[in-house]
């Protein structure tokens, strides 16, 4: 089949564009809400990778046990731990002939219908902002899809981050900031704009000689989001005293000085029960599991992992 039709295909079921929202990892939300999902709801899921296809023995190591009840590999646990996605890149070279490397990303349409994640149009985006910690210079990589990136000899448009060892670094890259690779000589060429309308994966690769980094993905968003917004002192000091509580099937908040809105939501990112965090919340309706519980208000902001028995 020709790869084009394919592709185009695959654009057409997932570009019904909607806003991408701005990822905080404060909120505790596992999923980016790309406004690009093709309906499997399987968008904005973070994943890892690493270098052991090509002879490498690289790795990421957790702060927390990763998984919940869907998936052994989910990073709510992370996401919650670290207020982003954190961990230390421990880069392993074995029998690789370059420097070892591990990334972490996610898809922007879902998971089609083969064994390769969709591709969607993110032109709109106008490019990608991150605010991000990292103990070494990482890249921000635009994933094609495996057929794609194939093609081009895995030479796929990136651009350089800056290495941030003692404080957030935040930066806002347009699609015209993204290119391929001066070592790549092939004869299919693809730019950042290229790259963004056929956008398969975001991805933050960390790629040096062998040692441990730590690192900590703090917001992603779209060229115009607000990434540098990832440390509101004030709100997260306000936060530190307040908790919620739960207690058999009722759900109680202490240390909320202020209006707020509490919302109970399930591991796909809906909303199953909201309410005032000034009662507590009878949540018997609601099938046993594992929820976030995300408490939100002028001077509160904080998020919490339950489990219903």
């Amino acid at each position: 089949m020709n790869k084009k039709l394919t592709i185009a295909s695959a654009l057409l079921a997932a570009s019904a564009a909607f806003a991408f929202d701005t990822w905080h990892g404060s909120d505790g939300e596992p999923q980016v809400q790309t406004g690009l999902d093709n309906g499997s709801n399987t968008s904005g899921y973070w994943f890892s990778y690493g270098d052991d296809g090509d002879g490498g023995d690289s790795k990421v190591e957790w702060p927390v046990p990763l998984g919940n009840d869907y998936s052994e590999t989910a990073m709510d646990p992370v996401v919650i731990e670290c207020n982003g996605i954190c961990g230390t890149a421990v880069l392993v070279k074995g029998k690789l002939t370059y420097n070892p490397f591990v990334g972490i990303g996610f898809n922007v349409a879902g998971e089609g219908t083969g064994s390769d994640a969709d591709p969607a149009d993110a032109s709109a985006w106008g490019g990608i902002c991150i605010s991000y910690t990292s103990d070494i210079a990482p890249q921000l990589e635009l994933g094609l899809g495996a057929d794609v990136d194939g093609t081009i000899q895995y030479a796929n448009p990136y651009a350089s981050l800056a290495k941030a060892a003692s404080a957030t670094a935040t930066k806002a890259i347009p699609w015209s900031g993204f290119a391929q690779p001066s070592w790549y000589k092939g004869t299919t060429k693809i730019d950042g704009p290229t790259a963004a309308s056929q956008l398969v994966a975001v991805k933050f690769k960390l790629q040096n000689s062998a040692g441990s980094y730590k690192f900590n993905i703090m917001a992603v968003g779209p060229y115009d989001g607000d990434c540098g917004n990832v440390a509101i002192k004030s709100v997260r000091s306000a936060a530190s005293a307040a908790k919620a509580t739960l207690s058999g099937r009722t759900l109680s908040f202490s240390g909320v000085k202020s209006n707020a809105t509490a919302e109970v939501m399930n591991l796909q990112g809906q909303v199953v029960a909201k309410g005032d965090a000034s009662s507590s919340m009878n949540l018997a309706a609601l099938d046993a599991g594992v929820y976030m519980v995300r408490v939100a208000g002028k001077s509160v902001n904080f998020s919490n992992k339950i489990v219903l028995k």
